[in-house]
């Protein structure tokens, strides 16, 4: 079973210092086989903020920890509009990483990380065809029974991102992109940008989309809060290419804790929720639901 945390939109220079050491020593505790950072690990793309992230990456890899991390449309400067445009993702290079195409395969996932943040939009992203390209090939090499995992900051898909059920734009060449994950054989997406937590099945939000599950992480430390949803970010367990549970873990003013826990099975056409788990209250048991539907 491949343990994997998964956080996003960090927003050094807009984020709760407190809420960062607390998500460091959960992080240090449970001790994760991969740390996914899916983009925005700053505010404006400033110097002293990516110093910050980067100060804040050494802790955990000096604590043991491996990571595989993505920028954000945030990472790329907005008001610097010379390098905006000549070098958007120059200091994101020098403080975080230089591969923009990150790959980690162990004996049980394959995960491929993407850059959608480009200098054209102010906060939209998007895939070109080298980007699918790269999807496509890396993937085909994976054994069959391994878990394919694509991360972006950028969801491929229109996400429900308000309470009226307003959706957002998908990312640019959203269709292509679609149709190169499921060549891919893609089983989870996993992304951010919303600050919202939200897993659905890729099938039930556009048609031939393949047999992925959609998972978003909502900001693990930004004070940039969305819809009253607190501060999070997602703990996976991922058994087999067909099993997994996603667990909540939730900041409530003093630590984070477990708000949900979802187990998942794929029959070959989609995902399933076949077991949920209601949050556990003080001095009690977790109860089990009945099974649910994505």
């Amino acid at each position: 079973m491949a343990r994997i945390a998964h956080l996003s939109d960090i927003h050094f220079g807009a984020n709760d210092p407190r809420i960062v050491d607390a998500a460091t020593a959960w992080l240090e505790e449970r001790r994760p086989d991969l740390v996914i950072i899916s983009g925005d690990f700053t505010q404006r793309a400033r110097v002293a903020q990516f110093r910050q992230a980067a100060a804040w990456l050494g802790r955990l890899h000096a604590a043991g920890l491996r990571t595989l991390v993505v920028p954000g449309n945030h990472d790329v400067p907005l008001y610097d509009v010379v390098r905006r445009f000549m070098a958007p993702l120059r200091r994101y290079k020098r403080y975080i990483s230089n591969a923009l195409c990150p790959f980690y395969e162990d004996d049980e996932v394959a995960i491929l990380g993407l850059n959608t943040a480009r200098s054209l939009t102010i906060k939209d992203g998007r895939i070109n065809h080298d980007q699918m390209d790269i999807l496509r090939r890396r993937f085909a090499t994976v054994a069959p029974d391994k878990t394919r995992i694509l991360v972006t900051h950028h969801p491929l898909f229109a996400m429900p991102i308000g309470k009226g059920g307003e959706l957002s734009e998908a990312v640019g060449r959203h269709e292509d992109a679609v149709q190169a994950a499921c060549q891919a054989g893609v089983h989870l997406a996993l992304a951010g940008h919303f600050h919202r937590t939200y897993a659905q099945a890729a099938q039930k939000m556009v048609a031939h989309s393949g047999g992925a599950l959609v998972i978003q992480a909502g900001t693990a430390t930004s004070t940039r809060l969305r819809n009253d949803e607190p501060q999070s970010f997602n703990w996976l367990h991922v058994r087999r290419h067909d099993e997994m549970e996603l667990q909540v873990i939730v900041w409530d003013g003093a630590g984070f804790r477990r708000a949900s826990h979802v187990d998942y099975a794929h029959d070959g056409q989609g995902w399933t929720a076949r077991d949920v788990i209601d949050p556990p209250r003080v001095g009690a048991e977790p109860r089990r639901a009945g099974a649910a539907r994505v």
